[in-house]
Order: structure tokens, then sequence, then C-alpha cells
């Protein structure tokens, strides 16, 4: 990146602003400060446009040929969108309320309320009461004015007519007199639905007719809002008659810039960034790396400094899934998937299923290294006219073993990486305690499992320890750098705690086996005890069981490859991320 500093006259500034937006390379550095109550509206204005959108391209309806609307009426639809959908709601709520209510009055029957009232008027009072069925005595309806009205168990429904203040012993639930009847609530209740319904006819309308219309709104408020937000970011100086605007444009598209502040006689300075100016990043990386950008960019992008790792993390990845999934059957039917749906894919998706495509090539490299086929274990007496080729294959306690050595690699590969980004950064002396770490724990890894230098990694560990106690903070005092050291010492159980979460891949890929070898086992047993409908109902349990492996199976072998790279790899390495994505000044397609 390279930071450019405008200074344009202020009668100049809107046009400029608009020509340098048709360029769409320079990223506007933005300024300290709170964003005006105009933005904030356009903000809003467009969260509620793209919010509209969402929920119309939710509903089904059938498409016709319709009225387009302008773009100037796209806000006005995402207004009047948003009143229909929260009056829709609030009938919404109280159609909910009035069938509680009409189901509490439901084992009453329907009876005029208008007939009640009259009937205190008269001086007389009906009593409506609940009772349990084992609790209801029938005695009552020879000593009081009593009238069963329903039975619904486990409770009896009844009244009672008494005079206004006369009181009843009944031991039951006296309710109070219902308002309504049940044919009004009835009534009321279809009125609000209908009142739902017709605004779901309007919304529907607007499914067929609005949707170009927002699209359009959409890329107007979004390009006034860049525009507004570019104004804010300016810096007015020489009593508001310069406008200065900075900065950040990728150095391979400087030249562009360049030529435009040429042609219109723009005064600009160009320097190369300083970390305190917060670069944003633009990730530059090979067709393969680049499919695992988006993966990387759910945990942060890295800062402007630092090294991108998505390239050093892409093929461990893409291994571990592989380790995790662990049937080549799977990663065939991955494989084969994700070609044929690339055939009718869109543009966006094609990147996701070239990845899966990736992925599913691991699985099916792992799969032949276990020897797992659709939960067939090839390693088993009944494949053995395999011959050699299963002399490649490894079995469960070396399947561990491979985990924790893909483990250890990962953790020293990234260590190696942090070394050499503080070198880049900040010098060599920087780097020199992590060398220590790798130079300690490779000695502890021969002194406890290789033993090929014999008393020579004692020493050598030793300076590992050297290195991490005189090092670890170039810029401190020698009993800094000691007590700093110490600390950073006792973090060695974490290396171990990270290298046993490698175990994961191991048991991951254990249990998709044995789910695939229980599918198996229960379709020959529907086979054989199943007469004529056996075989298809094995076929049947075979899609459907091993469909449903495949699905829970992969979940987990993409999650759990994320949380090593997340959390032990970019320990490793060092890593802190907080980099902002580099966007242009430019004009907005509107689309969601």
């Amino acid at each position: 990146m390279k930071k450019y500093i405008f200074l344009v006259h202020h009668s100049d500034y809107v046009d400029f602003l608009d020509e340098l937006r048709g360029l769409g390379v320079l990223h506007v550095q933005h300024q300290e400060g709170e964003p005006s109550e105009e933005l904030l509206q356009r903000i809003q204005l467009q969260k509620d446009i793209r919010d509209t959108l969402a929920a119309l391209r939710h509903r089904i309806v059938t498409q016709t040929e319709g009225t387009k609307l302008s773009e100037e009426g796209g806000v006005a639809i995402a207004r009047t969108f948003q009143k229909l959908t929260d009056e829709q709601e609030n009938l919404q709520q109280e159609l909910n309320a009035l069938k509680k209510e009409i189901s509490f009055l439901q084992p009453w029957g329907d009876f005029s309320t208008r007939s009640l009232r009259r009937l205190e008027e008269a001086g007389q009072r009906v009593h409506f009461f609940i009772c349990p069925a084992r609790k209801y005595q029938p005695e009552w309806e020879r000593q009081f004015p009593v009238e069963v009205i329903s039975t619904i168990p486990p409770n009896i429904y009844f009244v009672a007519i008494t005079s206004k203040d006369e009181t009843l012993p009944i031991d039951a639930e006296e309710i109070p007199r219902p308002e309504s009847g049940l044919s009004s609530l009835l009534a009321k209740s279809k009125a609000l639905q209908q009142q739902i319904d017709a605004i779901d006819d309007k919304l529907d309308n607007f499914t067929l007719m609005a949707q170009p219309a927002l699209e359009a709104a959409l890329a107007k408020v979004e390009s006034n809002i860049q525009l507004v937000s570019v104004v804010e970011n300016t810096q007015k100086e020489a009593e508001e008659s310069v406008m200065l605007l900075e900065g950040f444009v990728p150095v391979d598209r400087e030249d562009r810039l360049i030529a435009f502040c040429e042609q219109k006689q723009i005064l600009f300075l160009s320097k190369k960034p300083v970390p305190e100016d917060r670069p944003p990043v633009l990730l530059k990386n090979s067709a393969f790396s680049r499919l695992f950008e988006p993966i990387g960019e759910l945990f942060a992008l890295p800062s402007y400094q630092e090294m991108d790792l998505t390239p050093f993390f892409a093929p461990f990845f893409m291994l571990f899934f592989g380790f995790c999934l662990g049937d080549a059957g799977y990663g065939v039917v991955v494989l084969l998937g994700a070609t044929l749906y690339k055939f009718r894919a869109g543009q966006k998706l094609k990147p996701v299923l070239s990845l899966a495509q990736f992925l599913g090539v691991g699985t099916i490299l792992f799969g032949v290294l276990t020897g797992t086929v659709f939960g067939l274990n090839l390693l088993d007496e009944q494949f053995a006219w395999l011959g050699g080729i299963r002399n490649f294959m490894i079995n469960s306690d070396q399947a561990f073993q491979l985990a924790l050595i893909l483990g250890l690699v990962q953790i020293l590969f990234g260590l190696f990486l942090q070394a050499y980004n503080k070198a880049r950064q900040f010098g060599f002396v920087y780097s020199i305690a992590t060398y220590g770490w790798i130079l300690l724990l490779l000695s502890i890894l021969d002194l406890a499992v290789l033993q090929l230098t014999g008393s020579i990694s004692t020493y050598t560990a030793w300076l590992g320890v050297g290195l991490i106690l005189f090092f670890n903070d170039p810029g401190a005092g020698l009993l800094g750098r000691l007590g700093k050291g110490v600390w950073e010492l006792y973090g060695i159980t974490g290396f171990f705690g990270d290298l046993l979460s490698y175990i994961r891949l191991f048991a991951l890929g254990i249990s998709s086996a044995i789910l695939g070898f229980v599918v198996n086992d229960i379709s020959l047993q529907i086979k054989e005890g199943i007469p004529y409908l056996g075989p298809v109902l094995f076929v049947v349990f075979l899609i459907v069981g091993h469909g449903a492996n495949l699905l829970i199976s992969a979940l987990g072998s993409f999650v759990h490859p994320l949380r090593l790279t997340f959390v032990e790899f970019y320990k490793s390495a060092g890593f802190k991320g907080g980099g902002k994505a580099y966007k242009p000044f430019s004009k907005q397609s509107g689309k969601t």
C-alpha cells in the first residue's frame, strides 16, 4: 500500500470526489470522531432496505409480469414494507391472544353475553365453574341449580344460577363471567386473519414488482453513504478553502491514480505508510490459497505489518479435514458432488465448490491411507486380495501417532513463521527467543523419543533455555529479561497441551469409520432378516445411513481443523490480527 494525501480547492472538491469514485482505487482513511446525524440516518435507511430485500427474497410467490417500480420509489417501498410488516406482526400477536381466549371459552359453548347481562339486571347471576372430574359431586345437581356444560378430561365445566348476592358452597374453581361470547370472538378472529392475509397479498405484490427498485435504491443509498462518509473524513484547511483527503492505494494500482491527478492538476503527496496509519489489508494469494481466505477471515484479517497465514494453513486444513472425515468413499462423494454442481452453480458459489473439491481430495488421500471406504476396513482379511497395496496403509495405532506428528510439524512450522515475521518487522534479535523455543522443543523431542544425538540434545536444550531467558524482550534490562524469560518458560506446558489437541484428528477419523461400519452392519442385518423387501431396505438404509454419517462427520471435520488453526497454529505463529479490509471509494452495485 501507498499512502496518498490530496489537496483540492473547495470549489473543485465535489467534481474531484465524483471522478475519484469512478477510478475506484482509493481507500479513504477515516478520521477519529462520531458520525453525523445525516450519516447515521442513511445507514439506518440502508439497513431497512437490506432487511426488506432479504424478507422479499424469502417469500415464495408465482412469478408473473407486473408493473416495475422506479428507483425513486425504492426508499418509499422499504418504509411501506417495514410499516406493513410491523402492522402484520401486531395483528398476529392480537390474533394469537384471541386464539387463547377462544380455546379457553370453547368448553362453555356459545352463549349470549347480552342475555347474561339481562339476567343480572333481573337480580339473577350465572356462575361459571371448573372442577376436576374426580372431585365433582353429582348431588350438586340436586341441591343447586347446576347444569353441566361439557366434560373435557380431566375437568368438568358447569354453570349455576343464583340470586345476585347468594353464594354456593361448591368446592370448585369459579371463573369470572366472560365478557364476550364464542361466536363474537370467532368473528373477530376471522376479521383479524383477513387483515393479515390482505397485508400478505400486498407483500406478495412487493415481491413481484419491487425487488429491482429496491436494489437500485440500495445502490443509491450506499453510494450516498460512501460520499457523505468521505466528505466527513475530509480535513478543511486554510479557512476551509482547501480540502485535505488521505487514503491508501495498492502499489500495483497507483499508476491510474497518478495519471488522473496529473491530468486534473491535483496536488498530491505519496509516501510509504507507517504502522500508526493503520493501512488496510488486501490479500494476494495463489489460486489454491485464495480458496481458504474466507476461512481465515472468520477469525480476523492480519494487520498490515503481519504475514498473511492463509497460504501456510491452507495445506494443513485440507489434510486435517481429510484426516477427520477419513473415508475414501465419502471423499469421492464430496469430490464428485462438488464437481457436478459446479457446472450449474453461480459464479459466487464456484470458489466454495472448488474448496470442497480439494477437501474431497484430502479425504480420499487419508481414506486410502487408513484403508477405510464407506465403513469397510481394507486391512481386514477379506481384502487380502489387495496384496502389496495394503502395505502402504496404517492401522489405528499408527493413525494416532500420525495425528501427533502432524500437530508437532504444524506447531514447529508456526514457530518458524513467528521467528521470520519478528525478524522482518523488528529485526533478527527479536526472533532469537522464538528460535530458542524451536531448539528447546526439538531437543526435548530427541531426548524423549528420537534419541538420535545422545547428550548433544541436553546441551542444545539448555542453549534454547538461555536464548529464551536473555532474548525474550531485547528492549528490556537484564533483570527484566530474566523475569519475563522465567514466566515464558512456564508456558512450555502449553505446548504439550497444544500438541495433545491434535489427537482430535485421530478421534474424529475413528468415530466416522466406526459409524460407517455400524451402518453397514445394520444394513446387512436388515437384508438378511426381512424377506422380499430386505434387499430394497438394505440399499435405502445404506444410502440414508451413510448420507447422515457424511453430513455429521463433515461438519465436525470442518469445525475441528478450524479450531486447531485459530488456536494452536495461530498461537504458535504469533498471529495477532486486527487488520481492516481494503474497501476502495467506488460506485456501489446495490446487490446483497
